[in-house]
């Protein structure tokens, strides 16, 4: 009995323990699924944030349709209308153009539109004059058709056949006809002729330029007539289009100041591609100033290791190479401005060691608001001849750096008088001024292989006033002015017959408006430049050839928006520029006479639209209720 008793027990013992250990099986099978549940829900919340249009609308029907109605989109619910037409769609087919900057030759664009693929497009070099322009135009076309790559992806279409249909095949035939220079330069013609027509079952693009620049421009018109339409989850082009364009202004640019905060490459080559978008041809870059120096070269590397904020705050030559390439392929000369002989500080500071005597004087010296506009103070010493030599070098290496041989910017603005009054009471300085003007101009000379740039620019400043101004040469000097348009001094440089770029505070620079960073006051530039002052700003209109005795036409290249960074750093540069300078874009490119008409916010809208798929965060112009319903709020 014993003995079965005990078999018994072990028996029931052992079944206990498989009843056990199977409930604990269940009891993990069970948490497991749980947390996979828990896992899957919460990636599906996570997932439908970002998820693309046309999954959503795959799911939810659209609400609303956009109907053209007297030349303008009306909106209506999807459920009032038997007609579902997104608004991108609407926009591009309704009556505006919405092409950015507007074209200044004829155009005729069809109102019905194909469906196409970015890998459906491709490029026939036709005509060319040079390898070297083939070469670009294979990496331009590239770039632009890795924008349409990312329109795709970023609305989950990439490698996706869409429901509407098999898309068409485009194919850009480009004759260039002209130079064999790719860069951008003084004499660039930018203009380009564009004819888009259906070929059987193919779009063919016909695109003619007289340069690399005027081609890249032709692609960038090309990548506006196609859009993303999120109901057909498709891309769509119109199916046909010509357009004339070619530039109001030569020059066409914006500066970037990166010494008063640094940027990274990457900040510098999302602005490069805003530029691109809206035909600017010239990245202004302030490198330096008295506040940091972060350009290290391999010509005078002590600069940067005396001057930049630290290790992570430095931009290599690698790093000016990256971005002189993307600015070339976008049609964009980048020109380095390192500033002298004021607007230099601690960078400056290691000449006494290196046995080179003081190359600058007054750096940091207190109270500062006696020798400067900000702190800290410092600006080069006018008689160490080792000044000349070290600025020659670096002048050679930004030329080399950037290929940029026919313009140039010496910087030279607001020297302090009382500074150099001090430390060479002998000498007027003014005239200490002007002469080192002269021979800084003749270290670039040196520096450019024994020839001066074909422009070497100034800021406007005491030595572009009476009796300066008439003892510089104009032949190879021009004026960057950035007074108020409303200033004698501003339009005595432009009377005087000056070559000048325009850059009026009191219009177009971005800085203004946000206050000073050293007490409550407005600043020293008053009220924020919106983009529709910007527009209007057309100081050339008031130009009287002629009419006063000693008077000039006025000579004017262009001009560029100013974005100082004192109170500016990476994660606002976007919203800061964009679509500001858009509007200064169309302005120096078509200059048209109207102002910012209800045709401009549509269009301006339709822009920002395309610098947000490039990932660039370009402010908004209105509540989003005025893009779905434009016509409501103008």
């Amino acid at each position: 009995m014993k003995s079965w008793g005990e078999a018994l027990g072990r028996s029931a013992g052992a079944q206990f323990s498989r009843v056990g250990r199977l409930r604990r099986a269940l009891l993990l099978l069970a948490a497991a699924a749980c947390t996979a549940a828990a896992l899957l829900y919460w990636r599906q919340q996570a997932d439908s944030a970002h998820r693309p249009l046309h999954s959503l609308y795959a799911n939810v029907a659209p609400q609303w349709s956009w109907i053209c109605r007297n030349d303008r989109c009306e909106r209506f619910l999807a459920t009032e209308t038997p007609v579902l037409q997104s608004l991108p769609t609407c926009n591009m087919l309704c009556a505006s153009t919405q092409l950015w900057p507007q074209p200044t030759g004829p155009v005729s664009l069809a109102t019905a539109a194909a469906h196409v693929s970015a890998h459906g497009f491709s490029l026939q070099v036709v005509a060319s004059p040079s390898r070297e322009i083939k070469d670009h135009l294979a990496d331009a076309f590239n770039l632009m058709v890795e924008d349409l790559k990312a329109l795709e992806r970023n609305a989950g279409l990439d490698g996706r056949r869409s429901s509407s249909g098999t898309p068409r095949d485009v194919v850009v035939r480009v004759n260039v006809n002209g130079t064999a220079d790719p860069r951008m330069r003084q004499d660039t013609d930018e203009t380009y002729k564009l004819t888009l027509r259906p070929v059987a079952h193919t779009l063919v693009v016909d695109l003619a330029a007289r340069s690399f620049v005027g081609a890249r421009h032709g692609f960038e018109t090309l990548s506006q007539l196609v859009w993303l339409d999120p109901y057909a989850a498709s891309l769509l082009i119109l199916e046909a289009a010509t357009v004339e364009d070619g530039p109001r202004f030569r020059y066409r640019g914006l500066l970037l100041d990166t010494a008063r905060n640094f940027f990274p490459v990457s900040d510098i080559l999302r602005t490069i591609d805003a530029m691109g978008a809206c035909k600017l041809n010239t990245f202004h870059w302030h490198v330096s100033d008295s506040q940091s120096f972060p350009l290290r070269l391999n010509s005078a590397p002590q600069l940067a290791q005396h001057g930049a904020y630290g290790p992570g705050a430095v931009y290599t030559t690698d790093d000016v190479r990256t971005v002189v390439r993307r600015a070339r392929l976008r049609g964009i000369r980048v020109l380095i401005e390192v500033d002298a002989p004021a607007h230099v500080g601690r960078a400056w500071t290691w000449g006494p060691v290196a046995g080179l005597g003081h190359l600058a004087h007054c750096v940091e010296v207190e109270p500062w608001s006696t020798y400067c506009g900000e702190p800290p103070c410092g600006q080069l010493n006018p008689r160490n001849p080792n000044v000349y030599a070290i600025l020659e070098r670096v002048y050679a290496e930004i030329i080399q750096l950037t290929g940029v041989d026919d313009i140039f910017h010496l910087g030279g603005d607001e020297v302090s008088e009382r500074c150099w009054a001090q430390h060479f009471n002998d000498t007027d300085p003014m005239e200490l001024w002007f002469d080192f003007t002269k021979r800084a101009m003749r270290a670039l000379e040196r520096a450019n292989g024994g020839k001066l740039p074909e422009l070497t620019l100034l800021w406007s400043s005491r030595l572009t006033h009476t009796p300066y101004l008439e003892r510089l040469d104009k032949k190879h000097f021009g004026v960057q002015i950035w007074g108020s348009s409303r200033w004698p001094e501003s339009r005595a440089v432009l009377d005087a017959g000056y070559r000048s770029i325009l850059s009026h505070v009191d219009a177009w620079y971005l800085d203004c408006g946000f206050g000073s960073w050293r007490d409550s006051s407005d600043g020293h530039c008053g009220p924020y430049r919106s983009w529709q002052q910007i527009y209007e700003h057309r100081p050339w209109i008031e130009e009287m050839p002629g009419l006063t005795a000693g008077v000039e036409p006025w000579r004017i290249d262009g001009g560029a928006a100013c974005q100082w960074t004192e109170q500016l750093g990476s994660g606002g540069l976007d919203a800061r520029v964009w679509p500001r300078t858009a509007a200064l874009a169309e302005r120096l490119w078509s200059d048209r006479s109207e102002g910012a008409t209800a045709d401009v916010y549509l269009r301006l809208d339709t822009q920002r639209t395309r610098l947000l798929a490039k990932g660039i965060h370009a402010a908004p112009l209105w509540p989003r209720w005025c893009s779905h319903n434009p016509h409501a709020c103008l």
